[in-house]
């Protein structure tokens, strides 16, 4: 009753705000896969906009925009890359077939913008993934693999995603199509640790005397992600100073642990805000029925508002509890996987670490199948390494970091050196 009055009031309003004139939402227990909210529509039984349409379960789906990137994200930490990892956030173009200095958007060229036509340089995964700036997540993609991150949503339960060959790096800013329910399911696989449990909408079956004629229907959740991977997930999700510089206080709650995404289609079609915590899952989704664009807004202010509402209700009827954090070190050695971006020589006096200043993106020092392995001997064998590359030294000239120079770069962290003498780390 509660999610449908907030669907309702807020849709409502988004009409002439928005010219978004639906609103579904869902809640998800992630630990049991029992769904205890299902709103399809703002009202079922409003003809004009054909509200006895269920969008939480509509197929094939709608696409959902950079609510989808966790699950790269996921996918590249799985494969060995870290929330410190750097990747430059620089006008980049992707298509093979074009030349690294063209930046078109037309087919076979990919060069994306981000959400506010910035471009911010080195970016920690952390940031990149908070803030939602577009450029990283297409590098992180690539990093993770399209395969290895198809497979992975699949299995955490996006069940509408097709084949490989249907996707590019597109894929990472929300190129494929999934329903509300799958996609809010999916994120419950990292409240719980890496645990997916697929939902089901019913919990036994009664007669009119209230015995039991059929029971069962909870099936036994499956682990998918370890849990290390997963809870580097919810910290970096549930950081409210890496999203600070989006300046939307609206998706922090202070004294609580909650976990939040939001995307936006490209043509502002589908906005989507998607969070949790340890016991509550909670999807919402805005748009149109029909599929007409919304006012290009970002999906913060268009659903992030009873999104908001509605969980900060939950959180009032569901037990206050923390997402667990390893302590574990990370063995990543390399300096671009622990946050030095300045160059991979460093070395430490008086406990400082000191980097031997050479400016390059990621492909310069790792194979993207082995990034704790060795630097490549030939990295320019990577298809994407010179698209990647020259607007990266570019970069770097224009801002004035020289080869050569020998720069500090923080107190040095003794899991990885107590060394005096210069060190190239590999």
């Amino acid at each position: 009753e509660k999610a449908e009055e907030i669907v309702y009031r807020n849709a409502i309003n988004n009409v002439e705000a928005f010219n978004a004139s639906n609103m579904a939402l869902t809640a998800v227990d992630p630990k049991t896969g029992e769904i205890l909210v299902m709103v399809g529509s703002r009202d079922y039984f409003d003809a004009d906009i054909d509200g006895a349409y269920n969008v939480v379960v509509s197929h094939p789906g709608r696409q959902p925009g950079s609510a989808f990137k966790p699950f790269a994200y996921a996918q590249a930490l799985l494969k060995g890359y870290t929330p410190e990892t750097v990747v430059f956030d620089v006008k980049t173009q992707f298509g093979t077939a074009c030349a690294p200095d063209n930046f078109s958007k037309e087919y076979p060229c990919f060069s994306p913008d981000n959400y506010d036509n910035l471009f911010r340089g080195p970016m920690t995964l952390r940031n990149a993934l908070a803030q939602s700036i577009n450029v990283p997540a297409v590098k992180v993609l690539y990093l993770a693999g399209l395969s290895e991150t198809l497979s992975l949503a699949k299995s955490m339960g996006i069940a509408t995603l097709g084949n490989p060959n249907q996707y590019g790096l597109t894929l990472v800013l929300g190129g494929g199509e999934v329903t509300l329910l799958d996609i809010t399911n999916a994120y419950g696989t990292f409240a719980t640790d890496g645990i997916h449990t697929p939902t089901t909408p019913i919990l036994r079956i009664e007669d009119a005397s209230g015995q039991v004629i059929e029971d069962g229907f909870h099936e036994q959740g499956v682990r998918v992600l370890p849990a290390g991977v997963a809870q580097q997930m919810n910290d970096m999700l549930s950081d409210p100073v890496a999203r600070e510089p989006l300046g939307n206080t609206a998706l922090n709650f202070p004294g609580y642990d909650v976990a939040v995404k939001t995307g936006t289609t490209n043509e502002y079609r589908d906005a989507w805000t998607i969070g949790y915590t340890p016991n509550v899952v909670v999807g919402i989704w805005a748009g149109n029925n029909d599929n007409t664009p919304m006012v290009k807004k970002v999906s913060g202010l268009i659903v992030g508002p009873a999104w908001r509402e509605f969980m900060q209700y939950a959180l009032t009827e569901t037990p206050v509890t923390s997402f667990s954090r390893s302590d574990a070190p990370s063995p990543a050695f390399k300096p671009v996987l622990r946050g030095i971006w300045q160059g991979n020589t460093t070395y430490v006096q008086n406990n400082i670490e000191f980097v031997q200043q050479s400016v390059h993106e990621i492909l310069h020092w790792v194979d993207k199948h082995n990034p704790t392995g060795p630097v490549p001997t030939d990295p320019q064998n990577d298809s994407q390494y010179t698209l990647w590359a020259l607007p990266v030294r570019a970069w770097a000239q224009q801002n004035g970091y020289a080869d050569g120079v020998s720069v500090p770069v923080g107190p040095v962290n003794p899991i990885f050196s107590t060394s005096t003498t210069p060190v190239t780390i590999r």
